[in-house]
This record gives structure tokens, sequence and C-alpha cells, in this order.
């Protein structure tokens, strides 16, 4: 097996755990948990760091051949994902810039504008996250290219 077909299992399951992170991270700072509140979130953003390095990894070993959306799921289907997929890739860009904005605020022990931004930044990235495994359920699980109805 090699890189591009390993990779993809391996993105799902950082999304997935930026996703238990991200939700760790929430209940904590509800909890009054600031210090585990930090360090689960550095490691999420960690998390998605090494997301992103793969996810480019991965694009960039395609070579502009890509996996796409097979045609046989019914249509509401395929509106489903397709729009799912827009919306995902539209806040998925702002992600980087809030997220390393929030924690610079965190770090920095502005309260007020992270507290602030952490309002946004959180449902987006989370998000993001959930949106990102269910992209890859839907492409490499749900509706695989070999499981076209005969």
């Amino acid at each position: 097996m090699d890189l591009v077909q390993i990779l993809p299992h391996v993105n799902a399951s950082l999304n997935g755990l930026a996703t238990i992170l991200l939700i760790v991270g929430f209940l904590q700072i509800k909890r009054g948990q600031e210090v585990a509140h930090k360090w689960t979130m550095l490691s999420c953003f960690g998390v998605s760091v090494i997301f992103l390095g793969c996810y480019l990894t991965y694009h960039s070993l395609l070579e502009g051949h890509g996996k796409t959306f097979p045609d046989y799921p019914p249509t509401g289907v395929r509106y489903f994902y397709y729009g799912m997929l827009l919306t995902h890739v539209v806040l998925a860009a702002a992600v980087p810039f809030l997220a390393v904005a929030t924690i610079y605020y965190g770090l920095r022990d502005n309260r007020r504008l992270h507290r602030k931004l952490a309002k946004v930044t959180f449902p987006i990235w989370l998000y993001v996250s959930v949106t990102g495994v269910l992209v890859y359920l839907m492409l490499y699980q749900f509706f695989p290219p070999q499981a076209v109805p005969a």
C-alpha cells in the first residue's frame, strides 16, 4: 500500500482526533480547567498542523488526478455531498488564520479578545473537522468507486 492509499485514512483519523480534542478543550474551559484547556487546544492545533501537512502531501502526490464523488448515488446525496464540500472548503481556508489568532490571544493572556475570537473560531473549526470526516466517509466508505450497483 503506497502513501496515496494510506493518507486519506490518516487524514480522516487526524480530523477525528482534532474533533475530539476541540470538544474536550471546550468542555475543559466551561469547567474552569484553564491549564488543561490550554494544552488540549495546543495539542489540537498540533494535530491540525500535521493534518495539513499530510493533506498537502496527498494532493501533491495526486498531480491533479484526485478522487471525485461517483455518479451512482441518488441526486439528493450528491447535492448534500457537494454542498457540504463547498462549505467545508471555504471554511477550512479560514481555520488556520482564526486558530493562530485565537491561540495568540490566549497565550498573551488577552482573555477578552481570546474569548471573543474563540466564539467564532470554535464552531468553524469544529464544523471543518467533522465535515472532513464526513467527506472521507462518503468518498472512501459509503460510496467507493468499486461499489457501483449492477
